[in-house]
């Protein structure tokens, strides 16, 4: 029996983009048409790599800085989602270069919800796994403000739910605009252990 469920269920590639490095607390992006990804993640992308330093988000697990491995090399978020966050502050359109993203998909609802260990496989068979949900930071929120002021301040509320997935890579390829992603998912029922 296969652990993983191929859906009927895709998305479109609808912007690439990498982040230069983070030398400053907001967030540098730029676009790209397609993206190289090898076994540490994008091609001379900051959070590309096998290993990385923990932070926040793990330290009920580690101790900060702890070398851990790297399930962060990705980051993709839906431009459903990102439209509703460009609405919920007042803004027309939402840059996003601002989110420090790779990619941005069409296609699937509650993309932020999907669930952890999913696969998202191109036809050409690159294929990332879904580690978790991403939650909103507040470089973010700095970054938007810097180019939108009045606007940032309420990101981290407006974009909680709403902010992507982080992945990591299981088959290295290359990824452009306009590939169409299917998504895997884990065969299991949802865990009921903690009711």
């Amino acid at each position: 029996m296969p652990a993983l469920i191929p859906t009927d269920h895709t998305c479109k590639i609808t912007w690439l983009g990498l982040v230069h490095d983070r030398k400053t607390l907001e967030v540098d992006g730029y676009s790209a048409d397609t993206l190289h990804i090898d076994w540490d993640g994008p091609l001379d992308a900051p959070h590309s790599g096998r290993f990385r330093a923990s932070d926040a988000r793990v330290l009920s697990q580690h101790t900060k800085g702890t070398p851990i491995a790297n399930v962060r090399q990705v980051s993709i978020v839906s431009q459903e989602e990102i439209d509703e966050i460009a609405a919920d502050l007042g803004l027309e359109a939402f840059d996003p270069t601002w989110l420090g993203a790779n990619i941005v998909v069409k296609g699937l609802p509650d993309f932020s919800h999907i669930p952890p260990s999913s696969r998202l496989q191109a036809e050409n068979k690159t294929t990332l796994i879904v580690d978790m949900q991403n939650f909103p930071c507040h470089q973010i929120a700095m970054t938007i403000e810097r180019d939108r002021p009045g606007h940032g301040k309420a990101f981290k509320d407006k974009a909680q739910g709403k902010r992507g997935v982080t992945a990591w890579v299981e088959r290295p390829g290359q990824l452009a605009l306009g590939d169409q992603l299917r998504l895997h998912v884990p065969g299991q029922r949802p865990w009921q252990g903690g009711a």
